[in-house]
């Protein structure tokens, strides 16, 4: 999951050398935390958080081949 939130935020924002991801693994849970530079963070959150919801939305359907919850959180 890691990879895929990476490649996607890469993709969205002017700074892609500031980009990091982070994963936390708690029982099935999985919370994985994108950082990028304050700048960006507009383009990653979008309009009434619509490309956050997408990005969320992709990374829970990734997630249903290893049978967990993934959270994104963007910090």
């Amino acid at each position: 999951m890691k990879d895929l939130v990476e490649v996607i935020a890469k993709a969205l924002v002017d700074n892609p050398d500031e980009v990091t991801v982070t994963e936390k693994l708690s029982g099935k849970n999985l919370t994985v935390e994108l950082h990028v530079a304050p700048s960006d963070m507009g383009k990653v959150i979008g309009k009434q958080g619509r490309i956050a919801k997408a990005i969320r939305t992709v990374v829970k359907a990734a997630a249903l081949e290893d049978n967990k919850k993934v959270d994104v959180d963007i910090i």
